[in-house]
């Protein structure tokens, strides 16, 4: 290949990575467009991202098998193709069902175009620069969900939601098309004797149960509701016989054997944490920035574009520190502790805070996080053989979309309880006789009064006031709550190093990486 189709290549499937990265929040700062939009709930509409990522996580532990299977060259053009038809029929969704639907099959084209992306690009770099491979790499696993959000804000401010999918087409037209001309299988290929349909079935079913509890569980009082029994069921059945299976047989899809080594089994609940941050922060800073603080979505998207751009030299500074013998370790902990810092300035969130403090603050949570992508994969196949690193790497990968998967829903759900609570505290301060109220209501009533408003007509605008106040303030305060609570999610995962400490070598910085 010459050096040019070798770029072009390159250039491609990081392109077709970046795609699929940027899809898991672009659609985050149109929540509230796409709900008026459809008719549907904004607790419905989230769906648009939990599917997406669920359909990630199922695919990406089986992406080997069907690599190996259906052959690198087709299967990866095929969910090129896949992905960018189901972006068209995204964007012409009637109703929020059918967008659902069509986001869940985008999400199950694009778990290739991450993970076999990254196969493509180390075998297209000699080892001697496969840093480069690595760090090139990390900047569109980080930068395409942060920037997605800046991408979205502009496209429907200025367009229109459906544009967020639209985008794609072109760009996936021209992947496929380069692909089909650039792209090979590689050198070996390996076969596959026997199919293990019975665990990708146990992982999808289970998977899928278990995410739609915890996303539907709050809006229809958990247990109360039978068929949130059933799932709950069906996922701790479906997730125990699937872990039984896949150790029991001899060709799993999922090879969850290679959990027997502690620093993966560590590094997979530390990703799991970090893709719950990245994906949990970076949905709930649109929401605060457009619901509460008025943001236009252009400005939300603006928020997070600055650490987006800092952060690159974070992953560069980092895939060089591992390259030089620095263990992974210290590297996490820097990353944690940046990442912690970000969730308690942001739990201090007050209704006139500015859009600039708003924005160095997320430059607290770009880098940090940056700083974890490539030490925690590092990590998680540093006391691996060879031939057991390209499953301990999808697992891990597996992990992080999860952990995005859960966090969404589970903060959803936490943050309406938390409304609920603050509300009825708040109320309990707005008695007849507490004079700030009074003087509050009287305020209002007089400005209601100068608009030319009858005194009746004034003190009922001024108590729907105090009561949209209300409301803002309870919003606001479960957030800030969201917040706290994710930095400490983070503070509790942290101690979990110090089983591995003893066991990390140096020479895990300079692990190839597969997620193959």
């Amino acid at each position: 290949m010459s050096p040019f189709k070798r770029n072009l290549l390159i250039f491609t499937v990081i392109l077709a990575a970046i795609m699929e990265l940027i899809d898991t929040s672009i659609v985050n700062v149109a929540l509230n467009y796409m709900s008026g939009n459809l008719g549907s709930t904004l607790e419905d509409t989230s769906w648009v991202i939990t599917s997406y990522a669920i359909a990630n996580v199922i695919i990406i532990p089986i992406t080997s098998f069907l690599t190996t299977k259906l052959g690198r060259r087709n299967y990866y053009i095929g969910s090129i193709i896949l992905f960018t038809f189901c972006s068209l029929m995204c964007g012409q969704a009637g109703n929020i069902w059918t967008l659902v639907f069509f986001r869940f099959i985008q999400g199950l084209g694009g778990g290739a175009l991450l993970s076999v992306s990254q196969v493509v690009v180390f075998e297209l770099f000699p080892k001697e620069k496969q840093g480069v491979a690595s760090a090139l790499f990390g900047v569109g696993v980080f930068v395409g969900p942060t920037i997605g959000p800046t991408l979205g804000g502009f496209i429907t401010e200025n367009y229109s939601w459906p544009w967020i999918f639209y985008i794609n087409v072109p760009l996936g037209a021209l992947a496929a098309i380069s692909c089909y001309f650039l792209l090979s299988e590689p050198a070996v290929r390996q076969t596959v004797k026997k199919v293990d349909w019975t665990g990708i079935c146990l992982l999808a079913v289970g998977i899928g149960s278990l995410q739609t509890v915890l996303e539907r569980g709050e809006t229809d009082d958990w247990f109360s509701a039978s068929y949130i029994i059933w799932l709950t069921v069906t996922a701790i059945i479906c997730l125990t016989i699937f872990v039984l299976w896949e150790l029991h047989i001899e060709a799993p899809v999922v090879n969850l054997r290679v959990l027997k080594s502690k620093t993966l089994s560590v590094a997979a609940i530390l990703t799991f944490v970090t893709g719950l941050g990245l994906f949990t922060s970076v949905y709930l800073t649109p929401v605060v920035a457009q619901r509460l603080l008025g943001f236009t979505p252009s400005q939300t998207g603006l928020l997070l574009l600055p650490g987006a751009v800092i952060a690159i030299f974070g992953l560069i500074i980092s895939a060089r520190l591992l390259q030089k013998g620095l263990s992974p370790i210290y590297i996490i902990i820097a990353g944690f502790a940046l990442f912690i810092y970000f969730n308690w300035r942001m739990s201090g969130l007050t209704l006139d805070t500015s859009a600039g403090e708003i924005t160095f603050t997320l430059i607290f949570r770009a880098v940090g996080l940056a700083l974890l992508t490539v030490p925690l994969t590092a990590l998680a196949v540093s006391s691996l053989a060879d031939k057991e690193i390209p499953q301990g790497a999808a697992l891990n990968n597996m992990m992080r979309q999860l952990g995005g998967s859960f966090g969404i829903s589970i903060f959803n759900t936490y943050l309406a309880r938390r409304v609920a609570s603050h509300r009825v505290d708040l109320l309990s301060h707005i008695t007849a006789t507490d004079p700030q109220t009074q003087l509050r209501l009287q305020s209002y009533t007089s400005y209601f009064q100068a608009k030319g408003f009858g005194i009746l007509d004034a003190q009922r605008k001024a108590l729907k006031l105090v009561d949209q106040v209300v409301v803002r303030q309870s919003n606001l305060l479960s957030y800030d709550n969201a917040f706290l609570l994710l930095g400490l999610i983070f503070v509790l995962a942290l101690p979990l190093l110090l089983l591995v400490a003893d066991q990390v070598k140096r020479k895990a910085g300079n692990i190839i990486i597969s997620d193959h």
